[in-house]
């Protein structure tokens, strides 16, 4: 059986190739596709999708204000596939589950890669929705830790993840130590997606730089294109480094990275985190923290968009406790 995708785009060419590229994959069929808003609703109706592509900028309605209106009458996962702009944060804000820019798909290479990352998202946002496991009680037995003073929060994330550290660090006060944080983002969007926490939180929030110090009350964004890890500088004070590199995982920057630096430098001074997101990068840097003595949390699966990256850590065995999202903060919090 072949999940039904609905693709809503107002330009004719996106919306052939769009087709086209989905249904390149064996298992994924384009039930309908439509040119605004209004064609979207009779098409939902008509076909019943299971999964929709959504464009931000369109005629009469846009992909946002569409969101809005759908999920409250159609509960139906909504992937945003858009050109380059800030407003794909408030389509995730407004309740889509994943986005994906588009590409120059002149160039074979570039398509393909493109459809292999949209057509990977579509199929783990149909496993999330409707062959979620039942819920399981993954709350660890607590190993209480005695006079341990934390002095950075790590944080790693993926698919999924720009909203869950939003509402993370909404659930955090302004004082903390210096969090540290790597998303797996287009470098196009890592500057936007700081600078749009900045003007909604109470802390710093900025796209980290090359040899800036650690301060606190600040909140430091991997740039989408390079690995940052924490360095020892002058008097072993840590500063961030933020370099070019090859792929650890599959991904620059890798939570790998920052989280095997975090260990070396911190020792048991850190509460890392391990969210949402596709694959297994950041388990193995969880697992050095967890050895060098810091606190180790994981999302649970319930509230995980894709289970991939916490579910490795957790099998294993990195994490100290598994959480639902919405109580990061507050184990956070406790341990810090």
């Amino acid at each position: 059986m072949s999940i039904k995708v609905l693709i809503i785009d107002d330009s004719p060419f996106y919306r052939t190739v769009l087709k086209k590229g989905i249904e390149s994959t064996d298992g994924l069929e384009v039930v309908a596709v439509a040119a605004d808003a209004y064609e979207a609703t009779e098409k939902i109706i008509q076909f019943r999708p299971q999964i929709i592509t959504c464009d931000i900028e369109m005629p009469k309605i846009d992909g946002i204000s569409l969101i809005k209106q759908l999920i409250p009458q159609y509960p139906i996962p909504i992937i945003v596939v858009s050109s380059i702009s800030e407003k794909i944060f408030d389509a995730i804000k407004a309740g889509a589950i994943d986005y994906l820019l588009k590409t120059d798909f002149s160039e074979q290479p570039k398509r393909d890669l493109f459809f292999k990352e949209l057509n990977s998202k579509i199929m783990s946002a149909y496993r999330k929705t409707y062959m979620n496991k039942p819920e399981k009680n993954c709350i660890l037995r607590l190993k209480e830790k005695q006079n341990i003073t934390h002095k950075i929060v790590a944080i790693g994330a993926s698919t999924g993840g720009t909203q869950a550290i939003s509402n993370i660090l909404r659930q955090l006060p302004e004082h903390m130590p210096p969090i540290v944080i790597v998303q797996h983002i287009p470098s196009e969007f890592s500057k936007m997606f700081a600078n749009r926490l900045n003007q909604d939180l109470p802390h710093t929030v900025k796209e980290a730089e090359n040899g800036e110090k650690l301060l606190d009350n600040h909140v430091y964004i991997a740039p989408g294109d390079k690995h940052l890890e924490v360095r020892a500088g002058y008097n072993n004070l840590p500063y961030l480094s933020v370099r070019s590199g090859e792929k650890v995982n599959g991904h620059c920057p890798s939570v790998d990275k920052l989280f095997f630096s975090v260990s070396q430098i911190y020792k048991n001074g850190a509460i890392a985190v391990l969210l949402t997101g596709m694959g297994t990068d950041g388990a193995l840097g969880l697992s050095a923290l967890k050895r060098a003595g810091s606190y180790t949390i994981t999302q649970d699966e319930k509230s995980s968009v894709v289970y991939g990256m916490p579910g490795a850590a957790k099998e294993l065995g990195a994490s100290n406790i598994e959480v639902p999202l919405e109580l990061m903060g507050a184990t956070i919090l406790r341990y810090l």
